[in-house]
């Protein structure tokens, strides 16, 4: 994760915070000390209140309706493709 933040960094600028779920792969060390190294302010929502972070949410229904219900992914890169595509519709 901490990679493709360096990478999302360099294409779009360093954000002044992140706000995040409580998910494994945003509260290990390595994305705390990324954070820390980057001066980026980590905000984490309260578990059990998506409302909080509301913008991802609302992304992550459609993305999930739109692509994951109707697509069979035969590869990564076919996955990557497929979601490169529906992300410019």
């Amino acid at each position: 994760m901490a990679r493709e933040l360096d990478a999302l960094v360099c294409v779009y600028g360093k954000p002044a915070c992140i706000v995040s779920d409580n998910g494994t792969e945003f509260t290990s060390r390595a994305i705390l000390r990324w954070a820390g190294d980057n001066d980026v302010a980590w905000h984490y929502i309260d578990p059990g209140k998506p409302q909080q972070n509301g913008f991802i949410e609302s992304f992550n229904g459609s993305l999930r309706d739109e692509l994951l219900n109707e697509e069979i992914f035969d590869t990564l890169d076919d996955a990557r493709r497929k979601l490169a595509l529906w992300r410019y519709d």
